[in-house]
């Protein structure tokens, strides 16, 4: 008779796994409403950001150049307005700030399809980037927003799992996104500035949202912590920018984060690279039949599956840690880019797809265990009354990585993985040269991810040398200390 106690331990794994989801129970109305809203908002700015260029050039006129540099342009005043949206969340509130960020992206999403739609209307690309410009502080506002609101709105037992769900739904926006795109364009057959009057759809959408789930501002807290715990979690002083500012100056662990966002950035920038430095790589390498959307796929499908499977498990480890691992994770995932497989005798469009796949499977990996816990960290070392302002710098990496790789990539590409290569004088494709071992390591574009990747990594062996530095008055979660 065989024996049925792994069959029992197996059962029990999986509902205790299931179980483990209860935690969110503990959330109410507000936060779901904020993830709703950050769904659809976050289907609608990744459409527009992954449109802007192309509506800029095909349907305005702009030249790629013109087109990249007003992107560039849009993605450094985001940055900018980091460091000053957290602070009129903590003053606005949870509920006015969101009201204000979606009436102000309504407004200009309108606007920019008004543009779009009349041809006759002069210099239409300049008063497109103008608007692009003038929707920076919303984007801004609108992701310091979600993540004030999601450790509002959750315990400290469930702010774990909260942080989670909250990247799952805005990477579900991120998928959604690019289907909402090809929708428009290839099955409506409808112009490129469509994508922006799908904005304008979500952000009435958020706005009732909005009106109907958020009614209350006030932390949320387990009636299973102590007294003493309840009492420090809903003390929350309402200041305006200018205190805030000078509060925040005076404080210790906002150099603590300056300096973690410094070592962290080489990281954030790699999945920039995913979107700027890849798709041509991989046409130049493999060839102009490369499966590059396919290949950009596996990012957001995997790291939707990954965290889903994740969740349950985010609040029985270190917050810092899993961050500094997972970080690492991602930035050793540059690695297989780095080796020449062609160089031992293997196919050039099998190599590279092969480690196309180990690197994008490596990256989701390191995004589902660290990316969420960057946040979850911000706001558990944020002063009270100041987690949007922290959450807003949190956010800096990201915005910095994405101003950087885009002003470097042309430089980048040109350097390592150019079109074409010059050998003995002549012009010569650039896979053709790699076919023939005509070009040494350091000209190969291997040298690129190689030079990147330990750029990353050096960041993240920083990060864990000053663990204990970076780690004070850190605010554990249960289970997570």
């Amino acid at each position: 008779m065989s024996d049925p106690a792994p069959r029992q331990t197996f059962s029990a794994a999986v509902l205790g796994y299931f179980r483990d989801f209860g935690v969110l129970r503990e959330t109410q109305a507000e936060y779901w409403g904020v993830q709703i809203v950050n769904f659809l908002d976050c289907t609608a700015y990744f459409a527009l950001l992954t449109i802007a260029a192309v509506f800029l050039s095909d349907d305005l006129g702009m030249t790629d150049k013109q087109a990249g540099y007003t992107i560039t342009a849009f993605t450094s005043a985001t940055s900018l307005m980091l460091l000053f949206s957290g602070m009129l969340t903590d003053w606005l509130g949870i509920r006015r700030g969101l009201v204000v960020t979606m009436w102000g992206s309504l407004v200009l999403r309108l606007a920019v399809v008004w543009v779009g739609l009349t041809p006759s209307l002069p210099h239409r690309g300049i008063i497109a980037g103008v608007l692009l410009f003038l929707m920076a502080p919303f984007m801004a506002a609108i992701q310091t927003i979600f993540q004030s609101a999601t450790n509002r709105y959750t315990t400290r037992r469930s702010r774990s799992a909260g942080f989670n769900l909250w990247y799952l739904f805005m990477n579900i926006g991120a998928a959604a996104a690019g289907f909402s795109i090809d929708i428009v364009r290839q099955w409506l057959h409808l112009p490129n500035v469509h994508i922006f009057t799908l904005g304008v759809v979500t952000a009435v959408l958020c706005l009732v949202v909005a009106q109907l789930m958020i009614k209350r501002e006030d932390q949320l807290v387990s009636p299973d912590d102590p007294p003493a715990a309840q009492a420090e979690e809903k003390q929350v002083v309402r200041q305006n920018p200018l205190q805030i500012w000078r509060g925040m100056i005076r404080e210790p662990a906002i150099w603590r984060l300056l300096v973690l966002i410094a070592l962290i950035v080489g990281v954030r920038a790699v999945y920039v690279y995913l979107y700027l430095l890849m798709p041509k790589y991989w046409l130049r390498t493999i060839g102009p039949d490369a499966a590059f959307g396919t290949l950009n796929a596996i990012n957001p499908i995997g790291i939707v599956i990954g965290l889903v499977i994740f969740i349950p498990f985010a609040n029985r480890f270190p917050i810092y840690r899993m961050l500094v691992y997972g970080a690492m994770i991602s930035s050793i995932a540059l690695v297989p880019m780095a080796v020449p497989w062609t160089a031992y005798g293997m196919d050039i469009g099998r190599a590279h797809y092969l480690m196309a796949l180990l690197c994008m499977i490596l990256v989701t990996i390191g995004e589902v265990v660290w990316s969420p816990k960057l946040y979850e960290f911000t706001a558990a070392i944020a002063p009270k009354g100041q987690e949007g302002t922290y959450l807003g710098l949190s956010l800096i990496p990201w915005f910095l990585a994405k101003t950087l790789v885009s002003a470097f990539s042309g430089h980048l590409l040109e350097r390592w993985s150019p079109e074409t290569v010059m050998v003995h004088g002549v012009a010569t494709p650039l896979q053709t040269a790699m076919v023939a071992h005509q070009l040494d390591y350091w000209h190969r574009p291997e040298a690129m991810w190689l030079v990147l990747g330990t750029y990353a990594l050096v960041g993240c062996i920083g990060a864990a040398f000053l663990e204990k530095w970076l780690t004070q008055g850190v605010k554990a979660s249960p289970g997570a200390a």
